[in-house]
């Protein structure tokens, strides 16, 4: 279980077909095996993990349905990759929950500038649209966000510039393919009303 709040940006540093290695700077001592780390939103398992400088270095064995489901069938050498550790008994739920279980993708539609801030507009898969809802949140690559609005499978949301600082927002542009997460209260309401008609 996550929260959707980034704690390190790491970097793909190598890809042999499903198996993945991540550098980051999180202490390689603190990273058990079988541990489990967000990565742009999808929660996978850590295989091996080396000290790396002040860091780790570690590996993921992904699968192929996972391959295909996300953005991960795109990653290579070199990409920038929004990192958290699961969430701990006791830890702050400074977001919302978060699986780390994607449920499709989502397309950027727009970037405008707000102020300081940043405004993105997306467009999500039709089946998934329905699940999102003004003031609602969601987690797009990994990062809980709170939608600002909907129309109809397109939905927008606003971030700060600490967000795009300590994130990989800052390197986003239209056209760009994100993980989505939609929240699972979301979900449960929406079978519960299924069930009740």
């Amino acid at each position: 279980m996550f929260t959707g709040i980034i704690s390190d940006l790491g970097t793909v540093l190598e890809r042999r077909g499903g198996v993945f290695r991540i550098q980051s700077s999180y202490a390689a001592d603190g990273i058990a095996l079988g541990a489990s780390i967000c990565h742009d939103g999808c929660c996978l398992t850590v295989t091996n993990v080396v000290a790396d400088g002040a860091g780790s270095s570690y590996t993921l064995d992904v699968s192929n349905e996972t391959l295909s489901k996300t953005t991960l069938g795109t990653w290579q050498p070199g990409r920038r990759v929004n990192l958290e550790r699961a969430l701990k008994a006791g830890d702050e739920l400074g977001g919302h929950i978060v699986s780390g279980h994607v449920d499709g993708t989502a397309v950027i539609a727009s970037v405008q500038t707000d102020g300081d801030s940043r405004r993105f507009t997306f467009d999500a898969p039709p089946a998934l649209a329905r699940y999102i809802a003004s003031k609602g949140s969601v987690a797009l690559d990994g990062t809980s966000l709170t939608v600002n609005e909907v129309d109809g499978a397109r939905f927008g949301v606003n971030l700060i510039p600490h967000t795009l600082t300590v994130t990989t927002w800052g390197r986003k542009n239209t056209g760009d393919v994100v993980n989505l997460e939609i929240d699972p209260l979301a979900r449960y309401v929406a079978r519960l009303m299924e069930m009740r008609t």
